[in-house]
């Protein structure tokens, strides 16, 4: 039987106007950065889309990808989306990316775990003061509630970790997760890795000892961790293939 031809990429996860190269002088104050546009020499403010340590994805002479803009509404005329890696690998740093990523492939039902579910709903109240990212209902099915991580740690072989610092907010989403377990639904952490060199998913228990323990609990009371990988481009970030996920946390 001959290979059907992929599916083609969604528009929504493309860049809406062409990046282009530059490289890093400095990220400060975690939302803005200095860079220079590799054509011009100009040296230029971008928004930076991220507000975590990013770690190994700010040292000055790194290679950035840059999408301009001419929106009058907005301060600065670049935003920071791609970091460049070795090997032709690319990393996402915009954190507003991952759930119109996830979107898109829950609604294209490549998440199999959640394929059977016929709607899908973004940013529903539940828990306390919080909204879950995607609430997920089919008849006969259990609501499944999917919280949606942003991941592009990697620190040793082919790992993505997460998180890359302290995130109090991450382990109140998974402690909300587990309530609605409690209540007889579905509860789904989903890991996405925005990252193209990374292979399999792990918690950084030594950044954040106190999320990890919140992780590990969370699992215990039935709520799933799953983690898809990126396929990353100058044209956008796509939703990619599963991961697997360590199943030793290793809580400190």
């Amino acid at each position: 039987m001959p290979k059907l031809a992929d599916p083609p990429k969604s528009k929504a996860m493309e860049f809406a106007t062409p990046l282009i190269p530059a490289r890093l002088v400095r990220r400060y104050n975690r939302f803005l950065s200095d860079m220079i546009i590799e054509e011009t020499g100009q040296e230029v403010r971008a928004h930076c889309p991220n507000p975590g340590a990013m770690l190994g994805l700010k040292d000055p002479g790194m290679r950035c990808w840059l999408e301009p803009n001419d929106d009058p509404k907005k301060k600065l005329d670049y935003g920071w989306r791609l970091a460049e890696l070795e090997d032709g690998h690319m990393a996402g740093i915009d954190t507003s990316i991952p759930n119109r990523v996830v979107g898109e492939g829950l609604r294209a039902g490549k998440v199999a775990s959640l394929s059977h579910y016929t709607t899908i709903r973004p940013e529903v109240k539940y828990g306390t003061n919080s909204r879950v990212d995607f609430l997920l209902t089919g008849e006969g099915l259990p609501d499944a509630y999917v919280e949606v991580k942003n991941v592009h740690l990697r620190r040793e072989s082919d790992w993505a970790e997460f998180p890359d610092c302290v995130t109090a907010r991450g382990a109140k989403h998974l402690a909300e997760l587990t309530e609605m377990v409690a209540q007889g639904h579905r509860a789904v952490m989903l890991f996405l890795i925005q990252r193209t060199d990374c292979g399999r998913f792990k918690l950084a228990a030594d950044l954040d000892p106190a999320y990890a323990r919140a992780f590990d609990a969370a699992r215990a009371a039935g709520v799933e961790a799953i983690c898809y990988g990126t396929d990353i481009t100058v044209n956008g970030v796509f939703f990619g293939q599963e991961l697997p996920v360590d199943p030793n946390t290793q809580a400190l």
